[in-house]
């Protein structure tokens, strides 16, 4: 499983590195080549909107003409952004790059590569996976970007991820299997619509849309306010707010990790990570110290590591099975929607506004969310049987129904008959014997 995941997960995972790398320095970039901060701000932000744009067609595309022919046009899409970005003289260059860049939207593709790949009682771990290594490329970037940028320019950030494109072209055409077809037949046909009436998952969808939108937030400001007037430092200085926060998130980031998963705590890590939010945007907005300004930043990036590893997964879960890749995509683009409010929002803030009615205002918005998230509930513990289609008897699987039982489908590739159910409420032999032969 291992082998048939990494090299897909790496692929993904250095487009992300590549978009992370120059988001710690991006907007003192920008500001370099324009006195407008709602530029500024869609500079920061706008790999997210064409991302959110092109999830669904490149989806569709793959479903047409294949994932790996998909996946190699839109590797070449956030190569030539990445280049033209590179290579910008001008602020409206830098923005179609950015564009650019987000417009090569592979990742619901990749997810989709996974699941034809995989076997289906492996599935869950194959998409933690992915979810781990995009994380790693987040805490990476955060450390390398800041030096790299200061040292050798943000310019040659842009290079570099144009070098991880190609890097990646080459990992999926020398790595990746050409995927099989899977065909499913499910137990209860819903709407797409449907997602968005489960309270659950539209709060999950909030959650990740908000916690998307606060990073671009963050992104913005971060670096403007620490070398405006109010703090004074230079460029090549970021690190040492960067590096210990980068830091603090990867510790924090295991901990919630087995909480939220393995004790099922997921709610409390949301509620814990909003709470910090809420505290380094007001310390951002408000403290005239340099440390405490580095506590805040630090704070930040706890909050979002802690939440990072939970969202997608809990978004599964909530979500039927023939619905998981809607839900993920309607989460998702909503998310890059948010990714790219907030950095708009926070350049023309900036704009018009000051730190201090920034920071506030972005903590009242938090503590709604905090609010709101209080509905959430943690997921049911489930287990899923697995049986052969050949064991299965046709007609007691088609009666079966059950109040513990979520769900059921045939899995017709693999010819496996796959059911859902609460794990502490029924029997597995005694489940399995109710549907065979």
């Amino acid at each position: 499983m291992f082998k048939k995941v990494f090299p897909l997960s790496a692929i993904l995972s250095l487009r992300f590195l590549g978009l992370f790398l120059v988001l710690p320095v991006i907007s003192i970039y920008a500001a370099s080549m324009t006195d407008n901060l709602l530029l500024v701000g869609i500079i920061v932000g706008g790999y997210a909107l064409t991302q959110a744009i092109f999830q669904v067609p490149f989806g569709v595309m793959s479903d047409k003409i294949g994932r790996k022919p998909t996946l190699l046009v839109g590797l070449i899409i956030f190569l030539i952004g990445s280049l033209i970005a590179a290579f910008a003289t001008d602020i409206y260059t830098l923005m179609l790059g950015r564009f650019l860049q987000g417009a090569g939207a592979i990742g619901s593709v990749i997810t989709a590569m996974i699941s034809d790949l995989v076997e289906e009682e492996v599935r869950g771990k194959a998409m933690a996976i992915m979810g781990a290594t995009i994380a790693l490329s987040f805490a990476i970037a955060m450390g390398l970007g800041p030096v790299i940028g200061a040292k050798f320019g943000v310019d040659t950030l842009f290079i570099i991820t144009a070098g991880l494109a190609v890097f990646a072209m080459i990992l999926l055409f020398t790595k990746v299997p050409t995927p099989p077809r899977i065909k499913h037949t499910y137990h209860k046909s819903a709407k797409t619509s449907d997602i968005l009436k489960d309270p659950n998952l539209l709060n999950m969808i909030i959650i990740n849309a908000m916690q998307k939108g606060l990073m671009t937030v963050a992104f913005v400001l971060i670096p403007i306010i620490l070398t405006s007037d109010a703090f004074a430092w230079q460029k090549s200085d970021l690190y040492m707010a960067y590096l210990p926060a980068m830091l603090l998130g990867l510790i924090a980031m295991g901990p919630a990790a087995v909480f939220g998963e393995k004790h099922n705590k997921p709610k409390q890590i949301f509620l814990i990570s909003i709470v910090l939010f809420i505290g380094s945007f007001l310390m951002m907005g408000l403290t005239t110290s340099s440390t405490l300004f580095i506590v805040a930043v630090s704070m930040f990036f706890v909050a979002f590591n802690m939440m990072e590893p939970l969202v997608q997964s809990m978004i599964t879960k909530f979500a039927k099975v023939h619905q998981k890749g809607a839900a993920l995509g309607i989460s998702n683009s909503v998310a890059y929607f948010a990714t790219f409010i907030g950095g708009t929002l926070a350049g023309l803030m900036l704009d018009i506004s000051d730190r201090e009615t920034i920071g506030i205002s972005v903590a009242v918005l938090a503590t709604a969310w905090l609010l709101w998230t209080l509905k959430l509930q943690n997921p049911t513990k489930y287990s899923h049987l697995f049986v052969s289609q050949d064991l299965v008897e046709a007609d007691k699987l088609n009666e079966l129904e059950h109040e513990h039982i979520a769900e059921w489908y045939v899995n017709e590739t693999e010819n496996l008959v796959v059911v859902k159910y609460v794990t502490d409420a029924i029997d597995e032999e005694e489940l399995k014997a109710k549907i065979s032969k």
